[in-house]
């Protein structure tokens, strides 16, 4: 959905444009046999990328730690309500859901708060195909959820479905969305394992306000810095320059 996925912001979409730039002339080659087969383990030589510094990385690997185990403790009280719709995560019939190319909605939870719009909420939340593997969430580990380990804005642009499927929901709710692949990604991209895949979502909508507000937001910049970083890259110099 980031579409970070399912959400990355605006201002992160320039940083990333820039990235493949600097990247694209020396990841092709070297990473066509990883993207063809699926691996994750190779190397790439930090020399055709930029300094890749140990240190560096170990520092941005601890400053994102304190920042995700702060934000789980933030956070407990609202996991604790939505692991209770974990049942939920299960399998659905991906003909069926397609044939009828409209969104349903189910709320587990009614909210108690603001309608939600474009602008003022949060969302925890759960994603999962039609065989009930779980294809990106909020939670630590998505087999195995034992807090939140982010929290998207969804501001910054969902997928046609999420959008139709929180309309009329309140703050504070808890909602399924079902949605049929061309209201999700369509033959735009490849998820669970095919084009024109219908999507399953689970989420929490909460107000965007402080201080889970800027909890996100910082938990999402030690990520990217952290990201950049193995890659060589000074993920603060070209936020500078983009600002």
């Amino acid at each position: 959905m980031d579409e970070k996925e399912l959400k990355t912001s605006p201002k992160q979409r320039i940083f990333i444009i820039l990235i493949a730039i600097i990247m694209v002339g020396s990841i092709i080659a070297s990473y066509a046999a990883i993207v063809i087969s699926g691996a994750k383990g190779a190397s790439t030589d930090s020399s055709e990328l930029g300094e890749v510094d140990q240190a560096k990385i170990a520092e941005y690997q601890a400053a994102y730690d304190k920042k995700a185990e702060e934000f789980k403790k933030a956070s407990k009280s609202d996991f604790d309500e939505f692991i209770k719709f974990k049942s939920e995560i299960k399998a659905y019939n991906e003909a069926s859901v397609n044939d009828t190319n409209n969104v349903g909605v189910k709320d587990l939870k009614e909210g108690t708060g603001a309608e939600v719009s474009d602008d003022n909420y949060l969302a925890y939340y759960v994603g999962w195909c039609a065989d009930e593997s779980v294809f990106d969430s909020s939670f630590d580990d998505n087999n195995n959820p034992t807090a939140f380990a982010k929290i998207i804005d969804p501001s910054a642009g969902m997928i046609e479905g999420w959008n139709q499927g929180v309309k009329g929901m309140k703050l504070g709710g808890i909602r399924r969305i079902t949605m049929p692949g061309e209201l999700a990604y369509g033959d735009s991209m490849e998820i669970c394992g095919g084009y024109n895949k219908p999507l399953r979502f689970m989420l929490m909508a909460v107000p965007k306000e402080e201080p889970i507000k800027t909890m996100s937001e910082e938990l999402d910049d030690a990520f990217m810095r952290l990201q950049y970083a193995q890659y060589g890259v000074d993920y603060d110099s070209i936020k500078q320059n983009t600002e």
